[in-house]
């Protein structure tokens, strides 16, 4: 960051609150390029020299890492229900200390849900900043903006992005039908190689295609600087962001000489950034480790099989026997191993792949997972452990059938229906439920051994962290 900007930010801190520009992206209804836009965005600023920190709203794996990528910097999820009014101010307050400008990309509609990307963004006084696809529409496409500006009175739109505008004579018919509160902030061509490439359960993961992916944001932003939109946003009236309180967001050390193994590679990479980033403030070592290269496992104290794409690696997997024998190990000698979604599936005693062919997993459970089309999405529940509650959200393809009665089964954000099952076996918690860990820190605590939190509930609630709680779908990736 150049010596303007830094003392410029040094002016708008104080003791208890920073002023930052921050726009929330956010549109119509799913599918409208959001997460392209927000991408591109971010690329623009960073080779303007600028630092950008970007939140994604909701429980989303994918999108993050994508945003990451274009960013350069490490992308968090905001989410009101499942971590927490406390956790999402103190979130964007340390983002602010450090940001010339914060995005963050919505979920779904912009007022669909609750809590919405709009109850998100009023809490914060965030202005919304709308991307609609706009092919097929032009002054239609001023209409429907009108109506989203007009919805709530406690949300500030500051524009328009039209995406997959198709000419210069498109744009002008839709600027010249926007209102005049609403102005057209830029207009991204209708251009399949700005497009990020989409698999079942959402965008492809970034690591896959990393360099397909840069020529993506690169054009993207080209396409953006060329409408001057940098210059727009880094306009608009600072947001003045204040910390939560040091003791609601520092839990004690309970984790300190553990060290936990958690699987990372291309079948099991659904992890929040923020679990990580708590275990290690809990005092726990993390090894990485991957099922589908490693024929051993390191030493740990304590075993996290994360969510992630087991389905399209399932002969890798069946093929590793070295790795299948550690874990069977592991799981003999009573280690405390966490399995979430596709966790859960690999320590079943078959998995079959897209195709149906059926493959040898762990045996850990009996079971068999088996992939069941488009349907299976069961939105934000609480996992009522032994050791305590823990919210989080499920979304998934698959159906594990034959499996041993569950010992509890998750509470779905309001609907009374059961949610998904809870197996224990010896130290192994399986479910398909993906855990938030900074929901109940002591809770997670203790489900990885650490006898330090067995009584301590100073942080462990199963209250609201906020008065906005009714079920609804997500955009979720399991």
């Amino acid at each position: 960051m150049g010596m303007n900007v830094k003392k410029a930010k040094a002016m708008r801190e104080h003791a208890a609150a920073i002023s930052c520009p921050a726009v929330f992206i956010a549109a119509p209804a799913s599918g409208q390029g959001k997460t392209t836009v927000t991408s591109a965005l971010a690329r623009m600023l960073c080779r303007q020299g600028r630092v950008v920190r970007v939140f994604k709203t909701g429980p989303d794996y994918l999108d993050p890492r994508v945003l990451a990528q274009a960013s350069g910097q490490p992308v968090d999820q905001l989410d009101l229900w499942m971590a927490g009014e406390a956790y999402c101010r103190q979130r964007l307050f340390e983002a602010a200390r450090e940001a010339d400008l914060i995005l963050v990309e919505g979920a779904m509609g912009l007022f669909d849900g609750e809590p919405s990307s709009a109850d998100l963004a009023a809490l914060f006084g965030l202005p919304m900043v709308i991307v609609m696809d706009v092919k097929g529409m032009a002054q239609t496409a001023a209409a429907l903006v009108a109506g989203l500006a007009g919805f709530r009175d406690d949300v500030r739109i500051a524009g328009l992005i039209a995406n997959a505008c198709g000419s210069a004579r498109h744009r002008e018919l839709i600027e010249g039908a926007l209102p005049a509160t609403v102005p057209l902030l830029a207009a991204m061509p209708r251009d399949p190689a700005l497009a990020l490439p989409e698999r079942h359960l959402g965008l492809v993961q970034a690591e896959e295609i990393r360099d397909d992916l840069e020529a993506r944001f690169d054009a993207g932003a080209e396409a953006l600087a060329a409408e001057g939109l940098a210059e727009a946003l880094l306009t608009l009236p600072p947001v003045v962001f204040t910390p939560t309180p040091s003791e609601a967001v520092s839990p004690p050390a309970w984790l300190a000489g553990r060290t936990i193994a958690v699987a990372r590679d291309a079948a099991f990479s659904f992890v929040y950034q923020a679990n990580l980033d708590l275990l290690e403030r809990m005092g726990a070592t993390l090894r990485v480790f991957s099922p589908l290269a490693d024929t051993s496992l390191p030493d740990c104290d304590a075993l996290w099989l994360p969510g992630g794409y087991p389905e399209l690696h399932v002969e890798g997997l069946a093929a590793n026997a070295g790795m299948r024998d550690a874990l069977r190990r592991a799981f003999e000698g009573d280690l405390p191993i966490l399995a979430e979604c596709g966790g859960l599936l690999y320590c079943l005693e078959t998995l079959a792949d897209q195709d149906g062919e059926t493959h040898a997993m762990l045996g850990l459970l009996p079971g068999d997972g088996t992939m069941r089309g488009r349907r299976g999405c069961q939105g934000m529940q609480t996992a009522d452990l032994p050791e305590g509650p823990v919210r989080g959200h499920a979304h998934h393809r698959s159906q594990a059938s034959g499996t041993p009665e569950p010992i509890a089964y998750c509470r779905r954000q309001r609907h009374p229906a059961p949610g998904e099952a809870i197996y224990r076996a010896r130290g192994l918690t399986a479910s398909y439920l993906h855990l938030f860990f900074p929901d109940n820190p002591a809770a997670v605590a203790r489900l990885f051994g650490a006898v330090a939190a067995a009584d301590d509930s100073s942080f462990s609630s199963d209250a609201p962290p906020s008065d906005l709680t009714l079920d609804q779908p997500k955009e979720c990736h399991a």
